[in-house]
């Protein structure tokens, strides 16, 4: 996508808005968004009544989404048991949602931390942050109804994302963002008007999707904002740093306990899963926009490539 193609997706989400198609920059950005918040937010603590009991025939995520779907141990599955396989690699994708949205709140605070009080920029980032933490107990409150199992990443994992979390600044942080955001939403964009998915689960991904498309164009320009004139040295770091935080969250996403409690085997389900080429396609015509950016602000360098390969995002 474009930078003046996304001026203009941008503008179009407030009517009468005249905007130019030159880079505005974080400040701009950040005016429209907070009105965007304003108009469109929603809450799923409202929105969702969490007391109805679930439809036995309804899937978790759509069955194309599931990444077994395709291969031989998909076709052995039972519909009941296809069913519940999706409904806990969902659960999985959701759980880990939360944990690295745990981490971009951190960075966005710390990025924050005595800002402009006054400024759009730093209104906006809280914003985010306040969607965050629904977004989050939302996950929790999905993935505990959907199969009662809470899911973490593995724990040198966790570690990793702690030191990440602490260190990351600048395009490197945004970035990661980003990269989290847009890869949970390609699961859900995929999800959430499928009617063969649980109604809840389908208000959980529209709510999600909506409101991570702000996150988005904020930290796409976060990102422009913070790559301008550095050196070729400096963005060849960054560009490894964020494809290797990419490569953790995406092999973490569905946890080998989450085929365990769908009661597979989970060492062949991985193995089949980790071959899949149907799933590695599904995930890679989704990054193209992501993709496509990264290339554009030169975070897409040849070592980057080759992690994004590894996990089948390009």
């Amino acid at each position: 996508m474009t930078a003046a193609r996304e001026r203009v997706e941008i503008a179009t989400e407030l009517p009468g808005t005249v905007v130019s198609l030159q880079d505005e920059g974080v400040e701009q950005v950040s005016q429209r968004l907070i009105a965007s918040a304003a108009r469109l937010s929603r809450n799923a603590m409202t929105e969702i009544d969490w007391s109805l009991p679930m439809d036995p025939e309804k899937y978790g995520c759509s069955p194309e989404w599931s990444s077994l779907y395709g291969t031989d141990y998909w076709n052995e599955l039972t519909p009941a048991q296809r069913i519940s396989l999706t409904r806990h690699e969902f659960a999985s994708i959701m759980c880990i949602g939360i944990w690295f949205e745990m981490i971009l709140q951190e960075m966005v605070i710390r990025d924050q931390y005595l800002g402009d009080y006054h400024g759009s920029e730093f209104q906006f980032a809280l914003v985010e942050i306040a969607d965050e933490c629904r977004h989050s107990i939302m996950f929790a409150k999905a993935s505990e109804k959907m199969v009662g199992k809470s899911y973490r990443p593995a724990k040198g994992v966790g570690r990793l994302g702690k030191v990440f979390k602490t260190f990351a600044k600048n395009e490197v942080a945004y970035a990661g963002i980003l990269v989290a955001e847009e890869v949970l939403d390609v699961f859900q964009r995929g999800c959430m008007r499928d009617e063969r998915v649980l109604p809840f689960i389908r208000t959980v991904n529209e709510i999600h999707v909506l409101e991570e498309a702000r996150h988005m164009k904020f930290a796409r320009e976060e990102v422009r904002e913070s790559v301008r004139g550095i050196s070729r040295a400096r963005r060849e770091l960054s560009a490894y740093l964020t494809a290797a935080g990419a490569y953790y969250i995406v092999s973490s996403l569905i946890r080998p306990q989450a085929y365990a409690d769908a009661g597979l085997d989970p060492e062949r389900a991985q193995r089949e899963a980790h071959h899949n080429e149907h799933f590695h396609s599904m995930i890679r015509s989704s990054c193209a926009h992501l993709m496509e950016f990264l290339d554009e602000v030169g975070l897409l360098t040849k070592p980057a490539l080759r992690i994004y390969r590894k996990i089948h995002m390009i």
